[in-house]
């Protein structure tokens, strides 16, 4: 290939990852959060940015997707708010929206624990790990440093850190209600980790509140250590919640830990159930996704309520995917 047809090349390959997708939080003490959720919105609007961003008294969580031009937009924007200057993005290229609509909410929390007692992550966090050092520590052979996952179990059976702890959940919210199975565990050194940071923040908070001394979090998640450090000693892939569905991490030494409910096959391929009523997360392979049509068992594929399935296994709850309009909520 000469030097002209290879950059020709090089060109399209540019052209086809166009679009950027953020993923950001910060805690910050918000007093009122409909105003910042009006303010969110206009933008996203103003800029085509679609996704979904959490408003709370408590702070910010956000993931959305547009083009590089809207998404540095809003970058800049917030890099430059009064409330979140300082916020850190994580931010990976695409080639299209990653998000079928853009919703701004307020919530009660940025990411739910539901306690009567909250936990504060802006009183006291575990301290951050820096990938590098992190690296490091997955390295060590002996009980006293325990890796925890803040995830629920359908994130890690796709992918997690090697000799990882894990809980058997499916919602952030009953967290709190497992730390009983790790008392024996208030004299090792605690490190959590979540996706994107802000789940283990708040995980290291509740730790702390509970009496664990010597508690850290990974600092941006997974994602960052990805982007960092390339991901050594992730196993399997990260799930992520856009239309991507999983995404790979680790480029050092790389392995498939998950396998097909159907078939027992290794595979790094999750999808949302395309029973409605269903929409539970699973492993399902390729060939036993087609043969289903995006469903987890037969009898799932007999539903009034499927969806039709178009090879993601992303969908809005109640939604045909493959036939929505793009669009934002008012």
């Amino acid at each position: 290939m000469n030097t002209i047809n290879f950059e020709k090349k090089r060109l399209e390959l540019e052209e086809l990852k166009s679009y950027r997708i953020l993923l950001y939080y910060k805690y910050v003490k918000i007093e009122n959060p409909e105003t910042v959720r009006m303010e969110q919105m206009g933008f996203c609007r103003a800029h085509d940015l679609l996704g979904r961003i959490l408003v709370a008294s408590e702070g910010l969580n956000g993931t959305i997707s547009g083009t590089i031009q809207s998404v540095n937009a809003y970058m800049n924007w917030m890099k430059v708010h009064p409330l979140f200057s300082g916020i850190e993005f994580k931010v990976d290229e695409h080639d299209r929206h990653a998000f079928l609509k853009l919703h701004v909410r307020v919530k009660n929390e940025i990411v739910r624990l539901g306690l009567k007692e909250d936990v504060d992550p802006l009183q006291a966090t575990g301290k951050y790990i820096e990938p590098e050092e992190f690296r490091e520590l997955l390295k060590k052979t002996d009980d006293s440093v325990v890796i925890l996952d803040a995830r629920s179990s359908y994130e890690f059976t796709v992918g997690k850190f090697k000799n990882a702890k894990t809980f058997d959940i499916t919602n952030f919210r009953e967290l709190p209600e497992r730390l009983e199975d790790i008392k024996n565990l208030k004299d090792k050194t605690i490190v959590t980790y979540c996706t994107g940071g802000i789940k283990c923040e708040k995980a290291s908070a509740l730790l702390l509140r509970e009496g664990f001394t010597n508690v850290f979090q990974l600092h941006g998640g997974i994602v960052k250590y990805g982007h960092e450090v390339g991901g050594e000693d992730f196993d399997g892939q990260c799930y992520v919640f856009d239309q991507r569905v999983v995404v790979p991490v680790n480029t050092v030494n790389p392995v498939v830990i998950g396998s097909c409910t159907v078939c027992g096959r290794n595979t790094e391929k999750m999808i949302n159930c395309a029973n409605a009523e269903c929409n539970a997360h699973v492993l399902v392979c390729a060939d036993c996704s087609e043969k289903l049509e995006g469903c987890c068992s037969e009898k799932c594929t007999h539903s009034p309520k499927k969806r039709t399935y178009d090879g993601t296994g992303y969908y809005l709850r109640g939604v045909n995917s493959k036939n929505y309009k793009i669009t934002s909520e008012k």
